[in-house]
């Protein structure tokens, strides 16, 4: 017998994503199905899917349940598992506001990347702190067609390649991976982010997303860029012992972004509620048989 399983579309400066509410942790959701759901055409749509479960409910979680009451179940909009998704926190933190779960202001949500702080505005706006970024050793390339590029390697929590470009149209269409080198460097993939500067402390970017392709934002790969650049700028704030800010525009808005001298990244951008419906199960059966 079929049932009826409720979701949600949302998104934050254009990165959308399938909602999937599962408190208990109760539906199955093979890579297949997600793929099925995240299809534009054969689906729902989206750059990835939000399981959203009570953390005491998810295996992967049980460990945070004190810290934070909700896992952010992420997976890629290929099925594939992913550790963190910037834009998505803050999808995720609005929907439990607008099911009533919180109200608004401070919460925690707990992902792969460890429990995340968030905080809802009264303007709308949500914050995510999205911890330090590591800056792994050793160099890196990454290339599309004939063209390459140095790369700095920015580790979010995922992995990322950050490269100033002379124009973005260079990264190419995005449809595949670029290309990276050392092969070593990104056993899992990577997620490459194409810059140029803007103005003062204000850049622009485009990004293919590991499973995804290329995105209209990503969180995490803003929060890489804004580090990446700030090093480049001669910018430190550990040393200097100042914020460093940046606003980092994306196909699908902008995101602005400050990285504190303790080290902490903050994120700060819209996110949006856009509809909400039901799905017959029968039809995913039917999608992955």
């Amino acid at each position: 017998m079929s049932t009826r399983i409720a979701f949600l579309k949302g998104h934050g400066t254009e990165n959308d994503f399938v909602i999937v509410p599962d408190p208990e942790n109760a539906f199955d959701l093979p890579p297949a199905a997600v793929a099925a759901l995240c299809d534009r055409r054969a689906g729902l749509g989206g750059d990835g899917l939000l399981h959203v479960v009570r953390s005491a409910a998810h295996p992967e979680a049980r460990g945070m349940a004190a810290e934070a009451e909700w896992f952010m179940d992420y997976r890629n909009g290929d099925g594939s598992v992913a550790e963190m998704c910037g834009n998505g926190v803050r999808v995720f933190a609005r929907y439990l506001q607008h099911a009533g779960h919180v109200t608004g202001g401070d919460l925690a949500v707990a992902t792969r990347g460890g429990v995340k702080t968030v905080h809802i505005a009264k303007n709308g706006d949500v914050t995510v702190g999205m911890g330090r970024a590591l800056l792994p050793e050793g160099d890196v390339e990454v290339s599309v067609g004939e063209r390459d590029w140095p790369a700095r390697n920015v580790n979010m929590g995922n992995p990322h390649a950050v490269a100033f470009v002379a124009d973005l149209d260079h990264a190419g269409d995005l449809y595949a991976p670029p290309a990276h080198a050392p092969a070593g460097a990104y056993p899992d993939g990577v997620n490459v982010e194409f810059v140029v500067d803007r103005g003062p402390r204000h850049v622009a970017m485009r990004v293919h997303e590991r499973g995804s392709g290329e995105t209209r934002s990503c969180g995490t790969g803003a929060c890489a860029v804004a580090v990446a650049t700030a090093r480049r700028d001669g910018l430190d704030p550990a040393a200097t012992g100042t914020p460093a800010t940046y606003t980092v525009d994306v196909p699908g808005g902008t995101l602005v972004i400050t990285e504190r001298p303790d080290g902490e990244i903050e994120m700060t951008g819209p996110a949006v509620i856009v509809a909400e419906g039901e799905f017959d199960s029968a039809w995913l059966e039917g999608v992955l048989a």
